[in-house]
């Protein structure tokens, strides 16, 4: 798995929204942020796992119904949280405003890619992660090749599905939280 290092030299307008922590300093609040999108994580990983135990069709169900539900149970206390990418399946996984930059950032850096916390806008910090793709199970519904089954479910869920044709260490998309400053 391919990771690449974000150069901030080249990312003029990401730096323009790095922070000082205002609670908590730069490392520990990127370590808050981790914290708070670990639950996420490992829920959304358990759905997958349990949709692909019946099968790669079964997985993309999961992913459309789990993980908006996982999100939105685990966006509480002035907490919010999902998956975003340049390639999306969903459209309802679009970027936040905020997350944009640092996806797009991701994109151009041609170095290593980590995770950052940033401003989320007035009175909001937010922190993003990469998610690169991993061999088996991602490829089979995110890969360049699809089983015949796979590709007919995603046409008929998504049909503008643009989160196919990706190979193992690619920049999938990110993770991302954000929460209200002092939090």
């Amino acid at each position: 798995m391919k990771k690449m290092l974000l150069p901030v030299v080249l990312l003029p307008a990401l730096m323009s929204v790095l922070l000082s922590a205002d609670a908590r300093a730069g490392s520990s609040e990127r370590a808050y942020g981790a914290e708070l999108l670990q639950p996420f994580k490992q829920q959304l990983m358990g759905a997958l796992k349990t949709g692909l135990q019946q099968g790669p069709e079964q997985a993309i169900d999961a992913c459309k119904m789990a993980a908006p539900k996982i999100a939105s149970e685990r966006s509480v206390d002035g907490v919010e949280m999902g998956r975003a990418s340049h390639r999306l399946r969903n459209p309802a996984n679009a970027a936040p405003g905020w997350v944009r930059p640092v996806l797009d950032g991701y994109l151009a850096s041609g170095s290593e890619i980590r995770a950052v916390q940033i401003s989320a806008g007035e009175g909001r910090q937010g922190y993003v992660e990469p998610i690169f793709m991993q061999a088996a199970p991602c490829l089979m519904c995110h890969g360049e090749t699809l089983a015949p089954a796979v590709a007919e479910k995603i046409r008929a869920l998504y049909p503008d599905d643009q989160a196919t044709g990706f190979v193992e260490g690619d920049l999938r998309g990110v993770f991302w939280v954000s929460w209200p400053t002092g939090q």
